[in-house]
């Protein structure tokens, strides 16, 4: 693997690809991961001083790699686009209020409470969406399941069942309604071809600010650690 020199040095991981038709540099803002595409044909020595070349770019990438803890009582997290305090409740379920999440419980099960409670209200969240959306293009979708990916937000199946992040719920609800607009779009169209976009546009005409979002803003909801 190769290391650009301190301060501090920086590993880099060399990805070749037949796909790659040039050098192409990814930092991950998740966890400070830096990757170097490249065409199989491309020597060792041009990576380096590729790398050389951009070190720069690569080392003000890395100044805004999130750094995120385990969430605790006390934190705060984005729960459905607002920030909220994560504070100690009573009785046996979380609470939700204009500016706090009340958890109860011990506060060492604090983030994997919170964590449950996000991922049911995120599917309640999204079924409705994803009905609404079905229903206005009159086609239904056969499963709906979460997960917690980081290479996309959403998918759907050629038959017809349907996937999303639950870290959504944290999203502003127009860009949860925007990633199930954009899935039940392609119950019709699997693919992303001008008339799939025109059917996410007739769902979401302000589809296009949602998706931006989720491009400069996205990154933000992964940072958030519920479990050790």
């Amino acid at each position: 693997m190769p290391v650009l020199p301190g301060p501090p040095p920086v590993e880099v991981t060399l990805r070749r690809t037949a796909r790659a038709r040039r050098m192409s540099l990814r930092v991950s803002r998740l966890d400070g991961r830096v990757t170097l595409s490249l065409p199989p044909v491309v020597r060792e020595a041009e990576a380096m001083a590729f790398l050389h070349a951009q070190e720069g770019w690569i080392r003000k990438a890395l100044l805004n790699v999130v750094q995120g803890g385990v969430v605790a009582l006390g934190d705060e997290i984005p729960v459905e686009g607002r920030l909220v305090r994560l504070m100690p409740g009573q009785g046996r379920n979380l609470v939700l209020t204009q500016d706090t999440l009340l958890v109860p419980g011990t506060a060492e099960r604090a983030g994997a409470r919170v964590a449950a409670y996000l991922k049911t209200r995120a599917r309640d969240r999204l079924a409705a969406a994803s009905d609404h959306y079905a229903g206005r293009i009159g086609r239904q979708y056969r499963t709906l399941t979460l997960r917690d990916t980081r290479s996309r937000w959403g998918s759907c199946t050629s038959e017809a069942g349907l996937m999303y992040s639950w870290r959504l719920i944290m999203a502003p609800p127009e860009v949860l309604d925007y990633v199930a607009a954009h899935e039940v779009a392609h119950l019709i169209e699997m693919n992303h071809s001008p008339r799939f976009w025109a059917i996410v546009a007739d769902l979401r005409p302000d589809y296009e600010v949602h998706r931006r979002w989720l491009k400069s803003e996205g990154h933000v909801l992964h940072s958030y650690r519920f479990t050790g």
